[in-house]
């Protein structure tokens, strides 16, 4: 499909590769100071963010921001009720390209934020970079995978499988061992 946005998903994990813990939350030891500059920084230029029902973003650019609320809840598209900025949609009932329409987004890029379902989507629909943040030095023992993928696979398993290859790792706090790599086609 030729598109005009650029899609970017956007996560950290465990060193294992978990997103969240065995509950479903995102502990916070996966929360950094580091991490959370680059992530809120790259939300202030996406043009849309694509995200599941536990997945949200907590600024202040969060209200202004148009999004799509992933969901098996509407047999299509529909307004969310909660946000006049956004629409749930359901991937079974309406293609990508027909929620970017009716969301008014034609270009820029789309940031994709989760949760495992949701980064496994994309995965099918394409990636046009994946943002990888690790903290090496949290585990978390039955926690939920990054990509909701059966068998299970690891984050880098699964880019590698879509095409993109792995940029130069780069160091966003030592102290605790957060690294980022940016996966790209």
């Amino acid at each position: 499909m030729a598109r005009s946005v650029s899609i970017e998903g956007f996560v950290i994990v465990s060193a294992g590769g978990m997103l969240a813990d065995a509950s479903g939350g995102m502990p916070p030891a996966l929360i950094h100071e580091a991490d959370q500059t680059f992530f809120f920084g790259a939300l202030a230029r996406a043009t849309a963010v694509v995200h599941g029902r536990h997945s949200a973003e907590q600024d202040q650019g969060a209200p202004v921001r148009k999004r799509l609320r992933v969901t098996r809840t509407v047999p299509t598209l529909a307004p969310d009720p909660s946000n006049a900025k956004a629409l749930l949609w359901n991937p079974a009932g309406a293609s990508f390209a027909t929620a970017l329409h009716a969301l008014d987004v034609e270009r820029g890029m789309v940031a994709i934020i989760g949760g495992g379902e949701v980064f496994a989507l994309f995965a099918a629909i394409g990636y046009d970079a994946f943002h990888l943040s690790r903290a090496g030095r949290v585990r978390l023992p039955g926690g939920r995978p990054a990509f909701a993928v059966t068998p299970p696979k690891t984050p880098d398993q699964v880019l590698g499988e879509t095409g993109l290859k792995p940029g130069p790792r780069q160091v966003l706090d030592a102290a605790n061992d957060v690294t980022l790599v940016t996966w790209r086609r």
